[in-house]
């Protein structure tokens, strides 16, 4: 078995855990019963939400515009991809059922935002966001608990739970919460417990803490719509009976803090009761899920991205030669080599990295999805090992799956031989915009052809794509004045692409403006 991380504990939650109080329901934070006075400021649950869904999605884009400034963001491909496909089954389902009307599925943004905090949590934003840590993605033991997860924090956005609870509060209210999720990044990036404490504490702070929460009968609403979309999606529903489970063993044990999901979403006994009988309708002969070796892998790998210190890398190394590996399943195995493989290319013992992911690649060989895990991980060590070429070999140039794409990329700009990704990447693009990193990537790819116009046009749209305008308007000028230099200077121009930088110019200005007149979070 893999072994677990032990992090190191502080007085409050991380930003995630904060910013989820805030957002999803802080009823256990506080001795004053929250969901009693939430009684008679909520409106019903047939009562729309009097924030427009545009005015909802701006308040997020400017929350998002943080979190992706966060040092605790990451847009990990592999796990991205793997969390991508439990989420878009789920809006999928979402649709169908009617949750997810055309209106919303429009005008929100519809993006999990990973972060590296190792507690175990989620949480829904306004304007169709969803904050995701790793240490959720490492402790599920299925993508059916994940989806679980997923699929009651997107019921939270299909239903304005967050448009409701913050319509009743008055125009100066959302802005005060979102104020409040910026101190609260800011506490966080110090980790101090009292620093988190103190901005809690606040002149406004205490009255949102009192007052914002969930109501039962929107938790309870939650539940049951999550449950149906995530049934629907395909996911089977022994899933969401394990995650349950395993929150209500947590809050036994009155969560010990690596569990700021109990904080945010409070067992009740009406919603254990109404749980419970709804996973025995349905599960009476159901068997229990077995784990996945591909999911195996993925929660391995959430794990080291967590950062846990140099002595528990070791120790995933040493517990892949332990005698415990061998009494262990196939799929622990697979967890336990890829972790073990993941943390020697972390501590650059590559040598050793490519022989545990040599045993990876054995060890896989039978399933496919587990062995195209594998192949990727060989092809991340050997580009950290200075052998972009190796790495090329084990990949494949045409492939759609983000992150092959994104390797073969890499191992092509190494190697000096961009031509044949870009057009990959640049069609990529063109379907996901907000694919920062694609961006990012396909500017390397252009460096590396001595294309210099284009490689400032893809830095400033990845800008754009995480909302940073200013940044991507000055990319966007400098970009201007390299066409303006070439036409000085005689040098041909390519006026297609010339045309496309003054077009783009032209909308980021407009959004810089419209950024600048946004009310400041308090």
């Amino acid at each position: 078995m893999t072994p677990s991380a032990k992090p190191k504990t502080t007085a409050t939650p991380t930003l995630r855990a904060l910013c989820a109080s805030v957002l999803i329901a802080a009823q256990a934070l506080l001795p004053i019963p929250a969901g009693a006075q939430m009684q008679s400021i909520l409106p019903g649950l047939g009562d729309g939400g009097e924030m427009t869904a545009s005015a909802e999605r701006s308040l997020g884009d400017q929350i998002a515009r943080e979190l992706y400034r966060d040092t605790d963001y990451i847009d990990d491909p592999v796990i991205g991809a793997y969390v991508q496909e439990i989420w878009q089954r789920l809006l999928t389902a979402a649709r169908a059922r009617g949750e997810l009307t055309p209106e919303l599925d429009e005008r929100f943004a519809w993006i999990v935002v990973l972060g590296r905090d190792r507690n175990i949590n989620a949480f829904a934003l306004p304007g169709g966001y969803l904050g995701l840590n790793l240490g959720l993605v490492a402790a599920v033991g299925s993508r059916d608990e994940l989806a679980t997860v997923l699929g009651h924090e997107l019921s939270h956005v299909t239903q304005r739970h967050i448009s409701r609870m913050m319509s009743k509060q008055g125009k100066q209210m959302p802005l005060m919460i979102a104020g409040l999720i910026l101190g609260m990044i800011a506490a966080s990036k110090s980790r101090n417990g009292d620093a988190g404490q103190a901005v809690i504490m606040g002149s406004q702070a205490l009255f949102m803490q009192n007052q914002l929460s969930f109501s039962r009968d929107m938790e309870r609403e939650a539940d049951r719509i999550g449950f149906g979309v995530m049934t629907q999606a395909g996911f089977a529903p022994q899933g969401a009976a394990a995650m349950f489970e395993k929150l209500q063993y947590a809050s036994r044990l009155n969560d010990n803090g690596s569990y700021p999901y109990l904080r945010s979403h409070p067992l009740t006994t009406e919603r254990i009761s109404d749980m419970q009988g709804r996973f025995q309708f349905r599960m009476d002969t159901a068997p229990a899920l077995p784990l996945a070796m591909d999911h195996a892998m993925i929660a391995s790998r959430a794990r080291v991205l967590t950062r846990p210190g140099v002595d528990v890398l070791r120790l995933w190394i040493q517990s892949a030669a332990s005698g415990e590996f061998a009494k262990s399943t196939p799929a622990q195995q697979a967890g336990t080599l890829y972790a073990a493989a993941m943390a020697a290319k972390e501590l650059r013992d590559y040598k050793a990295a490519r022989t545990l992911a040599e045993r990876l690649v054995a060890r896989t060989a039978e399933d496919p999805a587990a062995a195209k895990q594998a192949r990727w991980l060989s092809a991340e060590i050997e580009l950290a090992a200075g052998a972009p070429a190796k790495a090329a070999g084990l990949l494949d140039a045409k492939s759609k799956e983000r992150p092959e794409m994104i390797l073969a990329a890499e191992a092509a700009t190494a190697t000096r031989q961009p031509e044949p990704m870009i057009p990959v990447l640049r069609d990529w693009v063109a379907a996901n915009p907000r694919d920062a990193t694609a961006w990012r990537v396909l500017g390397n790819l252009y460096g590396a052809q001595n294309d210099t116009l284009r490689a400032v046009r893809a830095d400033a749209e990845a800008n754009v794509a995480i909302l940073d305008y200013p940044a991507a308007r000055d990319r966007f000028k400098a970009a201007q004045e390299l066409v303006r230099k070439s036409g000085a200077s005689g040098a041909p121009i390519d006026h297609y692409e010339a045309s496309i930088i003054d077009t783009r110019a032209r909308a980021v200005d407009v959004l810089v403006k419209q950024q600048a007149e946004e009310p400041p979070l308090r």
